[in-house]
């Protein structure tokens, strides 16, 4: 008999179960890996296979790439799946994983390292078509008198970005020409800091954009194929707190034509597995940001709407399948909304670990929560303060934001704070209803 292929999930909470359950449909055999202060979380009673990997600590145990790597060994793993966050965009561990004789589970190493630094990503996107905000051309020299001039010619505000930035480190807004030199000077201080690398660019502010994404699945064959966009402008701190899709009146046939763009750049770059396209919208355009080449957190609103299973699609070609879908057979039905809850005081989002004192997750049609939490687990104060994603589908927009309504009034987590107080605020806000809400709306104040 054949022995089953074994994936080590490189991660922890509820997108470990998540991996854990693909495998499972999969037929094949899951490892699972914790930190000490993981020892009783749930997808551990799902895998095949468990091994501790170091101490609480993120940089001792999941951020330690020696470690996974002997635990994959030591457990005879065939395949690694990073998830997302910790390890899941760092090329240097993907070129471990395929040194070590393993299958890394996303793409290469070479196109995360293009598509990981903005600049580079910038004009791989440019010369597929993909609208992008006009900026400078690569990085900002370190002559003010040649930063000014490239500044001034893109014109007020404009924004300093961290070319391999992220959450909003590394980012300065710009308003007039005097403040040039002072926000360049201080973003490339935050980005070596966050970073280790101090390149940073210049493009065009937009002062009230939504953020659109396109999710894209892609083969080894030459195969890519865009699975409908979601809106996820309910932001705060650049950190997501709702997702929806599709996103509400921009018409159908602009999101097609940018999605058949993002399929095109993936086949141009070589993109193998599951990836993001982001996208800044304002006043009927899109400008490209940046590309996630990972699976993202808001993966179910795309599930829930086109029927696919877009982690089960990504181990498959990462086996060197081809995609068992064209772009023919994706057909987007409905209205999906996801909201992150997480460990968070819900006005000041400061942290709340703790005990979780009661449980009772939403249900019914249409409904579905993917959560690694339950009674008396303990909320541990080490890693991201997400502890459960709440997703409903509905027939229309209207029915899903009353499904949502419903299924928050329902959920009941005891003992710690969590952010569903807010986004009750949020699914009754006027913008909202409308459909209107932009990346700023929520850090003014518009939505509570």
């Amino acid at each position: 008999m054949t022995k089953p292929l074994r994936v080590l999930i490189a991660n922890r909470g509820e997108i470990a179960l998540r991996i854990a359950r693909a495998c499972r449909l999969m037929g094949l055999e899951s490892i699972g890996v914790y930190s000490e202060a993981d020892a009783e979380l749930a997808h551990l009673n799902c895998v095949d296979t468990k091994v501790c990997i170091g101490p609480a600590s993120a940089a001792q145990s999941y951020l330690n790439q020696e470690r996974i790597l002997r635990a994959a060994q030591l457990c005879q793993a065939d395949m690694i799946h990073p998830g997302y966050g910790f390890l899941s965009e760092n090329p240097d561990f993907a070129d471990a994983v395929e040194s070590a004789g393993l299958t890394f589970i996303g793409p290469s190493a070479q196109v995360m390292r293009l598509m990981g630094d903005k600049i580079s990503a910038k004009r791989e996107m440019i010369a597929a078509g993909v609208p992008c905000l006009p900026g400078s051309d690569g990085a900002l020299p370190d002559a003010k008198q040649d930063m000014q001039r490239i500044c001034d010619a893109i014109g007020y505000p404009l924004i300093v970005k961290a070319s391999a930035g992220g959450g909003g480190r590394g980012m300065r807004i710009v308003e007039t020409a005097a403040d040039v030199v002072s926000a360049v000077t201080n973003a490339r201080q935050e980005s070596l800091l966050a970073f280790g690398k101090n390149d940073v660019y210049a493009e065009r502010f937009l002062k009230s954009p939504r953020h659109i994404e396109i999710q894209i699945m892609a083969d080894c064959h030459g195969n890519a194929v865009w699975l409908g966009a979601r809106d996820c402008s309910v932001q705060r701190r650049h950190q997501k707190l709702v997702e929806e899709a599709p996103p509400p009146g921009i018409p159908a046939q602009n999101i097609a034509l940018l999605g058949t763009k993002c399929a095109q750049a993936c086949r141009q770059i070589g993109y193998v597995g599951a990836g993001t396209f982001e996208f800044l919208y304002e006043d009927g355009e899109f400008y490209f940001i940046e590309m996630n080449t990972r699976l993202q957190v808001e993966h179910p609103v795309t599930e829930m709407t086109c029927g696919m299973d877009i982690v089960r699609e990504q181990i498959s070609v990462a086996l060197g399948n081809p995609l068992s879908f064209t772009q023919d057979d994706v057909q987007c039905t409905g209205h999906a909304i996801e909201c992150r809850i997480n460990a968070e005081n819900p006005d000041t989002f400061l942290p709340h670990p703790g005990k979780i004192t009661q449980w009772w997750p939403a249900g019914g049609p249409g409904v579905r929560m993917d959560s690694h939490i339950y009674d008396s687990y303990v909320v541990p104060p080490y890693y991201d303060s997400l502890i459960a994603k709440l997703i409903v589908h509905g027939s229309s927009r209207e029915d899903a934001i009353e499904r949502m309504r419903a299924a928050l009034a329902e959920t009941r987590i005891g003992g710690i704070c969590t952010t569903i107080a807010l986004q009750q605020r949020v699914l009754q806000a006027e913008a909202f209803l409308a459909g209107t809400v932009t990346v700023h709306s929520l850090d003014k104040g518009l939505m509570k």
